[in-house]
């Protein structure tokens, strides 16, 4: 019920004590604060772990050649392996149950030019579902198709930033560059929230760069989007037997440790998870510590608040003051002071990770703190449950001070 004359009195006490309030306010708005902003920076870092994983579908494996470091059947050690064109097939036949799209990638740096613009670029021979793996996003145009691919045709497909470098403001769509001592033509313009090195690169039917390349059947890389309805567990499986079968393949030793690289993103994304959210646990352990050394502060400045008001109290005894309401009275105060405090070091946090943005990204891998508003609700709530019974405790050895012990107490 609520008591006008009881809140005349809170807030009479609160006038007289002003320090002592502040200080158990301070104690609450600082657990809060702290904890928002840890909980906030946590988040933070698992953005920037999942923005690590942005540019490419989740269903992707790579597979690059590399160098054995053992010897196997006849065969030396510091071999180079290499993928070709007909590793594309067996893998595409053997693995249709796995597989959604596969594509090599050619990658290698080489000078386009138009008019009198010219600079250069990381170029890459791919197949149509390279789009697909790199999430690619077209904004004029087309991608490379088969057709491009079969016919070996010289098209390109050209990042947002090249055109602008090119093109100064021209369309670019149906334009020639140069390249290589041979003509592209422009078939489309693509845009990647990669970045803008991404938005730098120069994509080509694959077929057209091996047949530049003195008429080769070698890719450098490939690259497979399995079958989402897999599941993770599917992903692993399918990865091992891809391993098991590219060793085979090349005459690999099977425990040889290089020779071949196989990168999952789902496996890289789920691991980054892992540890970030591992993180995330630690900085909120730290927090709630913080919230316990709030809630231990405000217990004891309770403490000190019943010993400074014992005569106070013992003279409201003796006029007829019960128990009940001498425990009101306290708890009132102090949950009236801890929800106060409480919501201002929460809206103050809240603030200070809207102010921080993105400013610690570069530096601390730290990508929009932020803490959603129920979990900030919610813990401020349980600071205040905490605080109430921090206070229940000395309100309720007040209650037992016998009138005539409080008017001795000096």
């Amino acid at each position: 019920m609520f008591s006008r004359d009881r809140w005349l009195e809170i807030f009479e006490t609160i006038r007289k004590n002003k320090l002592r309030t502040f200080l158990s306010g301070f104690t609450v708005a600082l657990g809060i604060l702290i904890f928002v902003v840890l909980f906030g920076f946590g988040n933070g870092l698992r953005n920037t772990f999942e923005s690590f994983f942005e540019d490419d579908a989740k269903n992707t494996i790579w597979l690059r050649s590399g160098r054995t470091s053992k010897p196997y059947q006849g065969y030396e050690s510091n071999r180079l392996i290499e993928f070709d064109n007909d590793d594309l097939k067996e893998i595409s036949s053997r693995f249709e149950f796995y597989i959604e799209g596969i594509t090599p990638r050619i990658s290698f740096n080489g000078n386009a030019g138009y008019k009198l613009e010219s600079n250069n670029y990381s170029i890459r021979g791919v197949g149509p579902s390279h789009q697909k793996n790199e999430m690619t996003i077209m904004m004029k145009g087309r991608y490379i198709n088969g057709l491009d691919v079969d016919n070996k045709e010289r098209n390109v497909v050209i990042g947002r930033l090249v055109e602008q470098d090119l093109f100064k403001g021209e369309d670019g769509i149906g334009k020639f560059i140069s390249g290589g001592g041979r003509s592209w033509k422009v078939v489309g313009v693509f845009q990647d929230d990669g970045g803008d090195n991404e938005e730098r690169i120069i994509y080509a039917p694959y077929t057209t760069i091996q047949l530049i390349q003195k008429s080769t059947d070698k890719v450098g890389q490939i690259i497979i989007s399995y079958k989402p309805e897999i599941g993770y567990s599917g992903a692993v499986a399918f990865e091992n037997q891809l391993r098991k079968y590219i060793k085979q393949r090349k005459n690999i030793d099977p425990t040889d440790p290089r020779g071949v690289f196989i990168r999952s993103a789902a496996a890289d994304m789920k691991s980054n998870d892992q540890f970030a959210s591992v993180l995330q646990y630690i900085i909120s352990f730290v927090g709630i510590g913080t919230l316990l050394a709030g809630i231990i502060g405000i217990s004891n400045i309770m403490v000190f608040v019943v010993k400074e008001r014992t005569k106070e109290l013992g003279i409201r005894k003796a006029i007829g003051a019960t128990p009940k309401s001498i425990i009101g009275m306290i708890l009132q105060e102090s949950i009236f002071i801890t929800t106060i405090s409480g919501y201002v070091g929460l809206f103050t946090g809240i603030a200070f990770l809207n102010f921080i943005g993105d400013k610690l990204e570069e530096q601390y891998f730290i990508t929009d703190p932020f803490i959603d508003l129920l979990t900030g609700i919610l813990a401020t709530v349980i600071l205040i449950a905490f605080g109430a019974f921090a206070g229940y405790l000395p309100a309720k050895r007040a209650a037992r001070i016998k009138p005539i012990e409080a008017l001795r107490d000096s």
